[in-house]
């Protein structure tokens, strides 16, 4: 368990993780992967990684996730990218969250980069 200070709340990484996937699919986000890479990486326990198709997309599932995860007790650390740039990174610590246009994602190839990460959830 985690204790998230502003909150004062107690909630495990991975739960944080499994309401950001499930968050993300009800806002019609595609191929949704929950990845553990805790025996990998020394900075985090989970990645979520999820496609949107487009800007309005993009900020509807960044708000929401940032909106949905606090009020869960997950305290967000910082974000990176814009919409524009399609591309938005939600660092609640032990759970990054990836939100990505589909160019940018197969760009990037994150998946690819963490290929030993064990792969908990897949929604195409």
């Amino acid at each position: 368990m985690r204790l998230y200070p502003e909150s004062g709340i107690m909630i495990e990484a991975l739960e944080i993780a499994k309401l950001a996937v499930e968050i993300a699919s009800e806002k019609q986000a595609s191929d949704v992967l929950l990845l553990d890479v805790k025996e990998r990486a020394n900075f985090t326990d989970y990645f979520v990684i999820l496609s949107v198709e487009s800007i309005p997309q993009m900020r509807a599932v960044h708000e929401e996730l940032m909106g949905d995860l606090k009020k869960a007790g997950a305290q967000l650390h910082h974000t990176e990218g814009t919409p524009v740039s399609g591309w938005i990174l939600q660092d609640y610590g032990d759970v990054i969250v990836h939100i990505f246009a589909p160019e940018q994602r197969s760009y990037y190839q994150l998946e690819s980069s963490w290929i030993h990460g064990v792969t908990l959830i897949r929604i195409q």
